[in-house]
């Protein structure tokens, strides 16, 4: 059982579709958790927030699925750009944790450093602190899920990666799985509604190189990166 833990619709996607690809087809079950609604991913200000908000859900759901998931996907919808890492929050990500009872769990590292959005930041320490509250019965006693302490720990766009894995042949289905994120071809990945396929392939290429950089030191063809913690 794995439990993919992002700010918005699409970062777990970005952060670990690879892995989670391989995982699913190899029969572990995924769930994600986003913690925001995503109603400020878009660069039209005409767009409608709450269009958006539903839009973006499917778009998640979609990708879920074109990963080989069930497209279980739980959203917290806190406004997009305003996350906090609070005592709240940090009860709804345990509680979620102790719900899905997963051997790994995955998410933002909050240690990258000079990260800019505040979303991100706030749910790589949501996703630490949830996990530390989850483990302990003293922690929300209230809940009507027993504690669960995850094995693993992976954190994806760590300054100091230490563990890698092995996306080969599951590199495309990670790139179809992103491309159901139809709303944010413009402001995320750069490709307009008018594009050709050259701007769409642009795309897909820099992963696939950022993918083949990943995996170089142990010769894979595509990897991605994560800081690993198992002392949990």
């Amino acid at each position: 059982m794995a439990l993919a833990i992002g700010a918005h619709p699409d970062d777990v996607d970005f952060g670990c579709g690879g892995t989670l690809a391989k995982w699913a087809a190899a029969g572990c079950r995924v769930h994600y958790l986003v913690c925001t609604d995503g109603s400020k991913g878009s660069w039209d200000p005409a767009q409608d927030p709450q269009e958006l908000i539903r839009t973006r859900q499917e778009e998640q759901r979609g990708a879920s699925r074109a990963l080989g998931g069930e497209g279980r996907v739980t959203f917290l919808g806190r406004i997009d750009g305003e996350l906090d890492s609070g005592m709240e929050m940090r009860r709804l990500v345990a509680y979620e944790i102790r719900r899905v009872r997963p051997t790994v769990v995955l998410g933002h590292d909050p240690w990258k450093r000079y990260r800019l959005h505040p979303d991100h930041r706030h749910a790589g320490f949501l996703t630490t602190d949830a996990i530390v509250a989850a483990r302990d019965p003293h922690f929300f006693p209230e809940q009507d899920v027993p504690p669960h302490r995850p094995s693993a720990l992976l954190l994806w766009e760590a300054d100091a990666p230490d563990h890698l894995e092995d996306i080969t042949g599951f590199e495309e289905t990670k790139l179809r799985a992103l491309m159901r994120h139809h709303s944010q071809l413009r402001s995320t990945m750069g490709i307009s509604d008018s594009d050709d396929g050259d701007a769409a392939e642009a795309f897909q290429q820099r992963l696939r190189s950022r993918h083949a950089a990943a995996g170089a030191p142990l010769g894979l063809t595509a990897a991605e990166a994560f800081k690993l913690l198992i002392d949990l």
